[in-house]
């Protein structure tokens, strides 16, 4: 790959003045983390290895391959700047890198960012020069930290059942990007579905005239222009035609946004969401959620898909099985994936990876609100987001229960940051506050998973592991976001094959399970969705309905059949 993922990769906010760096960069190990004191940031200084990036050191595809902890990597590589380029600002990006990142342009300090998970970046002008440049990238991590969220990464030496391949440094695309002084910092975007409108609240750098073009398939859809003195701006753009953003109907508008002599391509989806009684209103009308649990890993780039193709892949493959979207779990997923799901119209869950934070400490707060939060403002313009779900499964550490007021504080944050969307403060245990009451429930037999729900809408009582510690409010929505998990390994793993409960026998009845176990949940009408365990074997753990290749373990027609039926709560 001379040069791997070569795509933009923030479709939502583009500039034409970009410069991908992916490639080979020099790097090495620094297990020591004695790099900083060696002075391997100096112009003047060698590393000894090279690296594919945007791929982690763990993965093949970077070509180090190395499945050891590494506790510090160095990265370095040089870059040809124009004056041109370089004539407003110059800002350097990183999609992601885990944990903690140090960059250096031309030996001299550039920034410093906390968090594996979310992009950030860098304003750089005054240190990079016409002609040949150094940039210089350190990573720190440590995966048995329990202040580092470190989502599915095994924190043994070996990989274990549902904990994967450890993910090191960088392993999203890094670009640089070239704007005037006055230009557009960044836009929000608040959809109104009765009067087809959007408003927009934009943060502008400078003085100048906003102007925002709409299009739709081409035809121009409306415009709004006003002049600002920057800062803070909101305007208010009507369009000229009505197409809601619809699961499996992107019918995504396109933005062109101009600032003086900056230029934007963006897109908006037209949406509402919101919760009501027991039901998730999309456009005002239930949808009951289909979805499916997303881990995100390959095996060739671990944390990173190979290539652009394999992410769309994975949404359609989940949407041939009839599923209508996904819990993206355990990981921030990328920009362009999300792209992806608003063109095509499928539903998906932001989360953090959490795991690993010892969240029965009040300082773990500290450890996941601010990446979090970035999180939020990073996605909240993608209308493929309909939920947002800080923690998952926050089970008791040595035996201390988890700390109520860090979950709360954080549930609070995110709808002080985002009033539009619903927020589950801990997917299947311990709700504290919560706007959807969820539960994880894998129970293999289906009279018995089908007895936990026969009083859900009668009475107001789910059975349930953690009900003694939390407390289903009758008549709220209800969200089965993890059931089944049925163990099925296509090449035999032996003792190796991990799953959920007993696996099945025989083809036919892990096919009368699957169906049993989904059509248990379609016809309850307290449920509001269900989030299938999992999208793909992943490593050792062999509950996907795909294979870690992505091939078919049973035909994609058995899938679509069984979850296309209509389902009680959408009557």
């Amino acid at each position: 790959m001379e040069m791997p993922r070569p795509e933009y990769p923030r479709p939502q906010f583009e500039r034409a003045g970009w410069k991908n760096l992916n490639g080979t960069w020099a790097f090495e190990i620094d297990n020591g983390r004695s790099g900083q004191a060696r002075g391997l940031y100096r112009e003047d200084a060698v590393l000894q290895d090279r690296i594919l990036v945007p791929f982690c050191p763990e993965s093949s595809l970077s070509g180090i391959g190395h499945k050891d902890f590494m506790y510090g990597v160095w990265y370095q590589r040089e870059v040809e700047l124009t004056k041109e380029e370089i004539a407003g600002r110059t800002v350097l990006h990183f999609g992601a890198a885990d944990y903690r990142t140090f960059v250096y342009v031309n030996g001299a300090p550039a920034g410093t960012h906390k968090g594996g998970y979310v992009s950030f970046s860098f304003d750089v002008t005054s240190l990079v020069k016409e002609g040949k440049n150094l940039l210089t990238v350190y990573c720190e991590d440590d995966t048995r930290d329990p202040m580092i969220p470190r989502g599915k990464q095994s924190e043994e030496f070996y990989s274990h059942n549902c904990d994967y391949t450890r993910t090191t440094g960088i392993w999203q695309t890094v670009w640089l990007e070239f704007m005037p002084e006055t230009h557009i910092g960044s836009v929000r975007y608040y959809p109104e579905i009765s009067d087809a409108s959007v408003k927009i609240e934009a943060m502008l750098c400078g003085a100048a005239k906003l102007s925002v073009e709409a299009f739709y398939e081409g035809r121009p859809a409306g415009s709004v222009s006003l002049e600002s003195a920057g800062g803070l701006t909101e305007l208010t753009l009507s369009l000229t035609e009505k197409h809601l953003w619809e699961p499996g109907a992107g019918r995504l508008y396109d933005l062109v946004l101009t600032y003086g002599e900056d230029t934007v391509r963006s897109y908006v989806g037209l949406r509402s969401t919101r919760i009501e009684g027991n039901k998730y209103l999309l456009n005002d009308r239930p949808v009951f959620q289909r979805t499916i649990l997303d881990q995100g890993f390959y095996p060739d780039g671990i944390y990173t898909a190979p290539t652009e193709e394999a992410l769309v892949r994975d949404i359609e493959l989940s949407m041939s099985c009839g599923f209508n979207g996904a819990r993206l779990h355990q990981k921030v997923f990328e920009e362009r994936f999300l792209y992806h799901c608003d063109r095509l119209g499928y539903l998906v869950w932001g989360e953090y990876p959490n795991w690993g934070l010892d969240h029965t400490r009040p300082e773990a707060v500290f450890a996941i609100l601010p990446e979090w939060l970035s999180e939020v403002e990073r996605d909240f313009n993608h209308p493929a987001v309909i939920g947002w779900c800080p923690f998952n499964e926050t089970w008791d550490v040595n035996g201390r229960k988890q700390d109520d007021d860090v979950i709360r504080m954080v549930y609070l944050a995110t709808k002080a940051a985002d009033r539009t969307r619903p927020c589950i403060d801990t997917s299947g245990n311990y709700h504290v506050e919560t706007d959807i009451f969820d539960v994880h429930d894998y129970e293999q037999d289906p009279e018995i998973f089908a007895s936990h729900y026969e009083k859900l809408v009668s009475d107001g009582v789910v059975e349930n592991h953690c009900n003694a510690r939390q407390t289903y409010t009758p008549g709220s929505a209800f969200f089965v976001s993890e059931y089944g998990g049925i163990r099925w390994s296509v090449r035999d793993k032996g003792s190796e094959a991990w799953g959920y409960g007993s696996a099945p026998k025989t083809g036919e009845e892990y096919m009368a399970r699957y169906q049993a176990l989904t059509e248990t949940l379609l016809g309850n009408p307290g449920i509001m969705g269900f989030c299938y365990t999992q999208m793909t074997d992943v490593e050792q753990e062999q509950n996907g309905v795909y294979t870690f290749d992505r091939e078919e373990k049973f035909p994609a027609e058995f899938f679509r059949k069984v979850n296309s039926q209509k389902a009680a709560i959408e009557e």
